[in-house]
């Protein structure tokens, strides 16, 4: 019985020490890009917290996150996204593995963000809906009546991702 309270006062201790050390907060809310986050954010006119809230929802804040479809870095960008906002930007000799370097995915990440934002006339729930399902297939639920009523604001939002990735943002 003894033994059982020491362990538990250990680990009471422990989840103290770990609260007061700023350790979880530090994970909530990492500021180690906070820099690039301002200066792209500040150079595409977004606000800054938007592309945070990006970066948690895509990525956990994690520079090396790879998703099923490929999507990798912090804004979770696909290899197609990302050469053409290389291409559109001049950043030379773009290899797919520069999307885990910081600085070229928040550039390239908030570029793309704010390029869908001038897409939908600054419709954000439908420019979120195309970062993440994709701009043709957001364009087609535009068309469908089903999902928009007047071509320009999605009523629904047919996949299950894509409206908790819009609501999580």
């Amino acid at each position: 019985k003894k033994i059982v309270l020491a362990i538990l006062l250990i680990i009471l201790l422990l989840m103290v020490y770990i609260w007061r050390s700023g350790f979880i907060e530090r994970q909530m809310n990492p500021l180690e890009y906070e820099e690039l986050i301002y200066k792209y954010s500040e150079k595409y006119g977004l606000d800054p917290y938007l592309v945070m809230a990006f970066i948690r929802t895509e990525s956990s804040f994690r520079h090396d996150a790879v998703s099923p479809a490929g999507a990798k870095g912090l804004m979770q960008l696909t290899d197609a996204t990302a050469r053409q906002g290389a291409e559109k930007l001049g950043i030379e000799n773009f290899s797919p593995e520069m999307l885990f370097e910081p600085e070229i995915n928040i550039h390239l990440g908030t570029w793309y963000l704010k390029w869908l934002l001038e897409q939908f006339d600054h419709n954000e729930e439908v420019a979120f809906a195309a970062y993440n399902a994709g701009i043709g297939k957001v364009r087609s639920w535009l068309s469908n009546k089903e999902y928009s009523r007047d071509g320009i604001n999605l009523d629904y939002i047919p996949y299950e991702e894509t409206r908790n990735f819009v609501e999580r943002v």
